[in-house]
This record gives structure tokens, sequence and C-alpha cells, in this order.
């Protein structure tokens, strides 16, 4: 990926920071909840959110919005406000990925905030406090955790893959032998980021994505040397008036080609 122009990467730069300091803070916030029984409400009857949710998403909000102004806001625990659609950039923010998870006790959740802008993520970070984990990254500077650089599993005989079991079927039988199915994680951004970390290889993600689940991720997924790509074979564009994907696919080389041959063939949701 090209560099960015020394102009708008001034601005990414302390974007970055912004977006790495309030999400330290949300996961603080959110870790005073973690194994604390926080209220709980159910979303469209299925979806459980929590008082720590809207305690992370407030404080997001207020410190986020109150030093960029002029910035687009979108995040799972908030009314969408389509005036964001004329702002030049937008937060894209989950403030706890892997909300059941986190009810049920589980430490891979993490804090989810993002800069975009013409449907790129310009800056992402994913602070996952129960871990002791921080990721983050910019575009053409590589990816981080906990101040490291980070990047992609090199191909070996045998590969570690996670996502719905009906999907992960569907690869060819010279492949299933190869194949170790990762144990269940409700973060799919934590997910991402285990790719992006070496520790997994590739990943299929269901239909029914939203830009807050993978836009950070995306960028840090990217910079360590992998991918995420749509039934189409393309990256996913965030903070438009469309924020839910169809199926997709994550990882690097030559499985991630044919997983994403595979979800080529599959009926849009």
């Amino acid at each position: 990926m090209p560099e960015l122009d020394p102009v708008i990467s001034a601005g990414v730069d302390e974007d970055l920071l912004l977006l790495r300091d309030a999400a330290r803070e949300a996961g603080v916030i959110a870790l005073r909840y973690f194994g604390n029984n926080p209220q709980v409400w159910m979303k469209g009857g299925t979806s459980p959110v929590s008082e720590a949710d809207h305690a992370a998403d407030a404080y997001l909000r207020e410190t986020l919005l109150a030093a960029r102004p002029d910035y687009g806001w979108l995040s799972e625990e908030t009314a969408d406000d389509p005036a964001r659609l004329s702002a030049r950039r937008t937060f894209v923010v989950d403030p706890i990925d892997g909300t059941r998870g986190f009810l049920e006790g589980q430490r891979t959740w993490c804090v989810s905030v993002a800069v975009v802008e013409n449907g790129r993520t310009l800056a992402g970070v994913l602070e996952c406090p129960a871990m002791d984990e921080t990721y983050w990254a910019l575009p053409g500077e590589g990816a981080f955790k906990n101040g490291r650089r980070i990047g992609v599993r090199k191909p070996g005989q045998m590969a570690e893959i996670a996502g719905p079991k009906p999907m992960v079927d569907l690869m060819p039988a010279d492949w299933q032998s190869r194949l170790k199915r990762a144990p269940y994680s409700p973060s799919l951004a934590y997910r991402l980021a285990m790719i992006a970390d070496g520790t997994l290889d590739a990943t299929f993600v269901k239909p029914n994505a939203h830009d807050w689940d993978i836009a950070a991720a995306d960028l840090i997924l990217r910079e360590a040397g992998g991918r995420l790509l749509d039934r189409h074979g393309r990256a996913p564009l965030y903070g438009g008036e469309v924020i839910r994907h169809g199926a997709l696919v994550a990882g690097s080389g030559e499985l991630l080609d044919v997983m994403a041959g595979l979800i080529a063939g599959l009926d849009e949701p």
C-alpha cells in the first residue's frame, strides 16, 4: 500500500494517538463491569447489550467528538444519524466487541475504534483489557501489538481456521485433512487480530457483520500482511449508507484464495 500524503499522515498520526488514549480508558471502564453481573438488555430479542457497553460508548462518544467535532459518528450502541454521511471522516466504534463472551466471563472481548474516510480505515485500535493486549495500525506503517510489530503466520502443512462449521465444511477435500478448527470466539474483531498476530491462519465470517465489528481490525490485519475479502474478492468499505456486510473471509496466501472462491458461490443474504 502506498504511503499516505505527509499532510494527511500528520492528521492520521494524531487520530491514532487519540484513539489509543480513548480506547484505553474505555477498556478500563468496561473492565469494572467484567465479572460483576452488569445489567443486561436484549436488542432485537436475541443480541445482548449491557450497562458496560453503554458506559464505554458514552465515554467514547463524548471524548472523541469533543476532540474532533467535525467527524461523523457510527457506533453499535448509538442510534445512527445520517448526518455522518456528510462528514469527511467518521469514527466507527464498537464499545465492547464480543458482548456475549464478555457476559459469560470470556476474556477475548475488545474495544474497537477506527477512523474511516472514503470507505477506508485510516487508523484502527483494538483495546483488549482482559487479555492485556492493545493492537493498532496506520496505513503503510505496519501493525502492532503492545508495541511489537506483528505479522500473519507463514504457510505450513497444517492450518488453523475459525468460523461457522457449515462454511468450514465447504473446504475442498484436499484441505480438510490439513485443517485444525479453532475454538469459537464471540469477538470477530479479536479473531481478525489473532490472524494478524499469527496465532490463527484464517476465518470465515458469516453474513451480517457490521462496520463497527471489522473496521479497526481490517486495517490491523492488512498491515500485518493479511486481507479481509467479500464474496467479490474485494475489501469491505466502511462508513457509507450500507453498514452491514455479507459473507467474508480473512487470512492470507493460498488458503485465503481458496476460501474466497468458496464464498463467491454463496447466495447474497
